[in-house]
This record gives C-alpha cells, structure tokens and sequence, in this order.
C-alpha cells in the first residue's frame, strides 16, 4: 500500500465524521497546550467539562499563571495525576514570567516546558504553528500498528523509534495538522481498542490487523508493572461543624491536596472505623481507613491540630480544598 492512499483515506473520513471540539475551532497554543494537559490519561467526554470550567476562569495564561495553586487544583478535582495540573501552573507562570507570556512557537522550544513530553509538544506545534512533526499518541499507535501489521511492542524504545520513523513518513507537506487530527481522530472513534468498526472501516480492504484477524492482538504493550499497596489510616477529627485537614506536601501522591490527618501503617488495623475504602491508581493500590473522632471542646480541636500540624476549617470551607477523590467520596458520604 502506498503512503499517499492512506493519508487520503485517513482525511477524507475525518472530514466526514470528525467531532464538533471547542480546541479545533481555535490556533490558541495557550488553549491547545490545556487542551492536551487535561485530556492525558483522560478521555474526551470527561475531560471537556474540565476544560470548558479552565477556559472559563483562566481565559488566557496570565490569568492561569496568577492563579492560586489551590485554585488550579480544585478545578482539577477529580481527574487523577494531579502532577500535570502543577507542572501545567508552574508553565503557565514561566510562560508570563520569563517569555513575556509568548508561547512558544516551535516543537523544539515546546518540548522544554514543565511537564511538556514528545506528544504533547508534537501536538501543540502541529495544531497551533502548523510545523510539520508527526504526533503520536495512544490512538496513532493502534492504528498505525494494526494498520501496517507492526508487531513491536510500543512501549520499548525499538517499537517507539519504528513508529516514530513511520509516522513522520507519513506525514503530508500540506496540512499536516489535519492529518494528525485526523488519524487521531480516526483511532478514537473508529479503530477503537475492543470492537472495532472493521465493517464499515475505509481502510479494511488493506489493513493487515483485519486481513490477519488480529485486531484484539495489536497493537502490542508489554509494560511490567507491580502495584504497590499502601495502608492508609486516617483520622476524622470534628467539633461542631469544624474539622481538621492538612495539606499533603513533599513528592508523594496528591501534593497539594487537602486530606484528614494520616498515618500511612505497615499492616492493616482495626478500629472504630466509619468507612474504609480501596482506591486504585496506575502505580498503587491505597486500602484507606476513616477513624471518626468528635472533640471535647474547640480548645481541644486546637490542641490536637497543633499536634497532627493541621488546620481547622468548616465544613463549607472544606468543600471548597482541593482535595483526593478518595477524601472527597468519605466526606461525600458522611458530611456534605
């Protein structure tokens, strides 16, 4: 199969059935770059709220970048890998405090930025200032691999390079931007992960993945990865309608958020627990233990703030931390 056919092909359906996105409507890097932040790891659906509320309170980078960075985080509630909406704060203000708030224009300048990887930077670059680079994300692999029976593992460096070498072959002198779109596009609503549309696919006649029968096989991820279990153990101090929360520093999970005073145990305890809870991220399993405690008196409360090195708020302030989904779920459950 010639190159030529596939991109005619690949454009020619994204013409036809692409999806109605604010981002494609605009050549805002600023608005491209939040874009392709909130929707790492995310799918459209859930993350376009989420950009629709960012746009809406930071309508341009300056406003971002002079943003609390718990203001950043209470908007992002609720997305997981809360490190991207820091590194994408700590951009914001590089950007307004170092370039004079320009964006950079090129792949090669893009890539630098906090929290900016290849993908990202690709995209931007090609969607924004049109630079001829291929971009490739989830859906480009799987298409590209079952498309062209390429059977290296994406996630190694051999797959990675082939892929790469492929897609930039691919690419179009004209339009470039839209190809990317489009066989992004393409992967998202056509060449899907399980149950693919192979009937009513235009590339079917001369996709190997279809010919061969192994759809359900490409594209290969061999990614070894242990989940690590922690136990947490926390305490849900109260007087009235005051509570006790500290903010998470350091380089752990959820810097920058709000939970109830914690002691992260070795083994598993038992207590007068009013709620435990697994929560599952990509590289950890956390088995969460709520201990409810009611203070004698506010001086108490304090007393015991002082001690944990937390600080007292009300419920209603409360609602407005930035906070884990799985503190958020308990005081969903008991409290709000």
């Amino acid at each position: 199969m010639e190159h030529p056919e596939f991109v005619q092909v690949i454009v020619s359906w994204y013409q036809k059935n692409k999806r109605n996105l604010p981002w494609r409507a605009v050549k805002s890097a600023y608005y491209i770059w939040l874009s392709e932040v909130l929707l790492q790891q995310t799918r459209v659906n859930q993350g376009l709220p989420y950009y629709l509320k960012f746009i809406n309170e930071f309508p341009n980078i300056t406003s971002m970048a002079n943003a609390s960075e718990d203001k950043i985080l209470r908007l992002w509630q609720g997305l997981g890998y809360y490190s991207r909406a820091r590194n994408m704060h700590a951009t914001a203000k590089f950007i307004v405090n170092e370039l004079n708030g320009v964006f950079p224009d090129s792949y090669k300048e893009i890539v630098k930025l906090k929290g900016v990887g290849e993908y990202t930077a690709a995209a931007v670059a090609s969607f924004a200032f049109g630079e001829k680079v291929a971009v490739l994300d989830g859906n480009v692999f799987r298409v590209l691999s079952r498309v062209f029976g390429i059977e290296e593992n994406i996630a190694g460096s051999k797959g990675r390079k082939q892929f790469q070498t492929l897609a930039s072959s691919l690419l179009p002198d004209q339009h470039s931007d839209t190809y990317n779109q489009a066989i992004m596009e393409f992967g998202a609503l056509q060449c899907t992960p399980a149950k693919p549309d192979c009937i009513n696919c235009p590339c079917a006649h001369f996709c190997y993945a279809r010919i061969h029968k192994k759809q359900d096989s490409l594209p290969v991820k061999i990614k070894n990865t242990t989940k690590r279990l922690r136990l947490f153990n926390y305490s849900v101090i109260t007087f009235g309608n005051k509570i006790l929360m500290s903010k998470r520093e350091g380089k752990d999970i959820w810097t920058g958020l709000y939970q109830f005073p914690l002691k992260e145990a070795t083994v598993p305890t038992e207590g007068s627990s009013v709620g435990q809870y697994r929560h599952i991220l990509s590289h950890q399993i956390i088995e969460a233990c709520f201990e409810r405690q009611e203070a004698d008196s506010e001086a108490q409360l304090q007393d015991i703030a002082s001690q944990t090195g937390s600080t007292i708020y009300t419920i209603e302030e409360v609602e407005n931390l930035p906070k884990p989904v799985l503190i958020n779920n308990y005081l969903k459950e008991y409290f709000f």
